[in-house]
């Protein structure tokens, strides 16, 4: 389970064994969980974050998301 980002309380990563999946990223805070894909970025599941963290989460993958698909690549490769 690869951790891509830490930035405040969310914590971005990759599940190893999704090879079968497009590219995506989870996000966690507590007992809150999202996972958004990257191509392009859009919501795919929430559990527990409100709009208001959603959008926040979104704003940080959009950012880094040329760095999330290249670490993508390079470790499903």
């Amino acid at each position: 389970m690869p951790t891509l980002l830490v930035s405040g309380p969310y914590r971005f990563y990759f599940y190893s064994h999704e090879t079968s999946e497009p590219p995506h990223v989870h996000v966690d805070r507590d007992m809150c969980s999202v996972k958004f894909w990257l191509e392009p970025v859009t919501l795919a599941k929430n559990i527990g974050f409100s709009a208001i963290e959603l959008n926040k989460i979104y704003r940080i993958i959009v950012n880094n998301r040329e760095s999330f698909l290249e670490e993508w690549n390079e470790y499903f490769s």
